[in-house]
């Protein structure tokens, strides 16, 4: 770090001059946008936006995740002094163009109306070329976003990281529900089955509708390696959308989230496959369920920065110079 540069550095969100480049801005003050990038609605010549889904009205049992895209942003102010580590000296933030969006507008009190709102938004970024990291939020919020997508791409491949596979049953067309909404993502025909993959399940499901999936107590046995290596084989080159529920890791690791269930994932666990799906075509992602009023340390909210992070890396590998 550049001691100089972090002297003349504040509120980088609304004042930096370059969307590309680390930052050096102190950690602990200033404008909190995600990984200190440019606040901005312009998306021209964006490479990469990052926008927040502060709905939380879906979950089955803690609330909080509304709170989840700002604990997000203040994490990620940890990160944007260098490179990530473990991607090969690839450095994103000086390569690429990110930009935060800023989160979704909606009616709290209107909740019918949010999920026709969160596609309009995403549906928007999408035209205007680049593709969209997203912070949640419940779970409901990756329906309305994989619709967005499928319009653009036709039916998904899904990497799916999560405790639960989220298939309820539920084929009530006014339900929104964090727990069906994979059930409605395939029975819409939004994704293709066959070529995705859940991984971290540590719930019971009836029925996977087609869909592959991999146990955590499979992630725990066979290795990350033997286990990336199946993932790329499940979604081969096919437009992929990575969606990662702060839940698929152990209670230990992501304390703050709506259901946690023990048994899950570890950090190192999620990362390292995070970094080993390099080279896939993911086109979009998100990190949803972190729900800071259970994160007493704040270690979830750090845990979902990470992720983003690394889903960011992901969509921009196959781009890198």
């Amino acid at each position: 770090m550049a001691l100089e540069d972090a002297k003349g550095q504040v509120d980088l969100a609304f004042t930096r001059s370059d969307r590309r480049g680390l930052a050096y801005e102190n950690t602990f003050g200033g404008a909190t946008s995600f990984l200190r990038r440019a606040y901005t609605k312009d998306l021209a010549g964006a490479d990469l936006v990052v926008t927040g889904v502060p709905f939380d009205q879906a979950v089955t049992h803690r609330p909080g995740t509304r709170f989840g895209p700002r604990a997000i942003r203040e994490a990620s102010c940890l990160q944007p002094y260098d490179p990530p580590y473990g991607w090969d000296r690839f450095d994103p933030l000086s390569e690429f163009s990110i930009v935060d969006y800023g989160d979704v507008a909606f009616d709290y009190a209107n909740v019918p109306g949010v999920p026709a709102l969160i596609e309009a938004h995403i549906a928007g970024i999408l035209s205007a070329g680049p593709g969209v990291v997203t912070l949640g939020g419940d779970h409901f919020v990756t329906l309305p976003i994989l619709r967005a997508y499928a319009a653009k791409y036709g039916p998904m491949s899904v990497i799916q990281f999560d405790a639960h596979s989220d298939l309820w049953p539920d084929d009530d067309p006014d339900r929104i529900d964090h727990g069906t909404f994979m059930y409605k993502a395939v029975k819409a025909g939004i994704i293709d089955v066959t070529r995705s993959v859940q991984v971290g399940i540590r719930t019971e499901c009836n029925d996977y509708l087609g869909m592959s999936y991999i146990d955590a107590r499979s992630c725990h046995e066979y290795g990350t390696s033997y286990l990336v290596e199946r993932i790329k084989g499940i979604v081969g080159d096919h437009p992929t959308y990575v969606t990662f529920d702060i839940d698929a890791l152990d209670p230990a690791f992501a304390p703050g989230t709506g259901t946690p269930v023990w048994g899950g994932l570890a950090s190192w666990q999620a990362a390292a496959m995070l970094r080993d799906l390099a080279g896939i075509n993911m086109v979009g992602g998100d990190v949803m369920e972190v729900s800071p009023p259970y994160d007493t340390t704040g270690a979830t909210a750090i845990a979902g920065a990470h992720v983003a992070m690394e889903l960011c890396c992901l969509a921009l590998w196959n781009r890198r110079a």
